[in-house]
């Protein structure tokens, strides 16, 4: 059987409640000892499994396998280059009332996307457990270089910053790469720093490093274009961008606007996911940058963050807003973010996130008569 391709009217970011089996297997391997690497790849294969026949069930065309097998949705990939360590420090990143697990990334070599990078697998393992398409999310490009101080560099070509824009931008092209090999079709990539250079804290932040966050802008822009550009025309590539999701809380506040253009029209991505589900992402009047043609943006008017139920109502009447700045047929919907883009979670339930999905594919139905 063909399996559907995207774009699809009704999508979602990608990570997802981790199922209490592999919460109580992941203290057991990470803080108890007691159960090996193997035994919790063993819990993850059992329940990765039910995750994908969930967003099966409510409707959805492209799946995820959650995240399940991660802590953080950009950490543990990162960790997973060659030239990129992690280290666990006394205070992590500030978000609204709390702090972020205290991670921080460090470049100690020449970097590059390895052969062996355990992510293909784990896209492979949704490829064979799903009648869909199946998807994998990965952080973004501009990452690895927003989330790494630059005292935290210790290579010294890197100490030009063009140098170090050139070699992430190459990973992340053997990247795309590598995960077509694998058979990916539908890659997302999560560059989220785009919407934090909107916000003037997170500007002031980069100024006092020594850099212009609109010339960042720019950088960010084209190392995800360079790492796309020669994809093959049969692989469609998606990207998130958010102002951070920690448990139900934020980290950064700022509408689209100075890095709209740069992401509408110098990074070459098909789908745009756009967190929309507060007035902390200011208005939709960016959407009008949108190029006229086969791109895709899916405005995040569902939050994952809360409980509470949005009416299909309310849902269609800011599509008719959007739909002021960008044609109908360019728009779908899926929620603002994932609803556990760190292992602990969202404040949510299980039943909570299902109903959530389950309104995506209902509200792409009804504006769109399909998913």
């Amino acid at each position: 059987m063909t399996k559907p391709t995207p774009p699809f009217r009704a999508d979602h970011v990608g990570s997802l409640l981790r199922p209490q089996s592999v919460v109580n297997a992941r203290k057991q391997h990470f803080q108890d000892h007691s159960l090996s690497a193997e035994g919790l790849s063993a819990v993850e294969d059992a329940a990765i499994p039910d995750l994908i026949k969930m967003q099966e069930d409510v409707g959805l065309k492209a799946v995820t396998d959650g995240e399940a097998r991660r802590s953080f949705w950009h950490y543990d990939f990162m960790g997973m280059l060659t030239g990129l360590d992690l280290e666990e420090r006394d205070e992590g990143v500030q978000f609204a009332g709390v702090k972020l697990r205290p991670i921080f990334p460090t470049i100690t070599a020449k970097l590059d996307f390895p052969d062996d990078h355990p992510m293909l697998e784990h896209f492979k393992f949704v490829a064979a457990n799903t009648k869909v398409t199946p998807k994998i999310s990965i952080p973004g490009p501009s990452c690895c270089h927003f989330r790494t101080a630059p005292k935290d560099i210790s290579v010294a070509e890197y100490k030009d910053p063009d140098a170090l824009f050139a070699d992430i931008a190459a990973t992340y092209k053997k990247a795309v790469a590598k995960f077509y090999e694998a058979g990916c079709r539908y890659l997302q990539m999560d560059d989220i720093f785009f919407a934090y250079l909107c916000d003037p804290k997170h500007r002031a932040d980069k100024v006092a490093q020594g850099q212009d966050p609109d010339v960042l802008i720019d950088k960010y822009a084209w190392m995800m274009n360079e790492a796309i550009k020669d994809r093959p025309a049969d692989m469609l590539i998606g990207m998130h961008m958010c102002r951070g999701n920690f448990r139900s809380t934020h980290a950064a506040t700022g509408a689209y606007d100075p890095a709209a253009d740069a992401v509408f029209n110098k990074t070459g991505v098909d789908i745009f996911f756009m967190e929309y589900d507060t007035d902390r992402a200011g208005g939709l009047e960016p959407l009008k940058l949108l190029a006229k043609g086969k791109q895709r943006v899916l405005p995040g008017f569902i939050t994952t963050k809360t409980a509470e139920l949005e009416s299909i109502e309310s849902l269609k009447a800011k599509f008719d807003e959007a739909s002021k700045y960008a044609d109908i047929d360019q728009l779908g919907i899926a929620p603002q973010c994932g609803f556990a883009s760190t292992e602990e979670g969202n404040s949510l339930t299980y039943d909570d996130q299902r109903r959530k999905l389950e309104l995506v594919v209902n509200v792409a139905t009804e504006i769109w008569g399909g998913v």
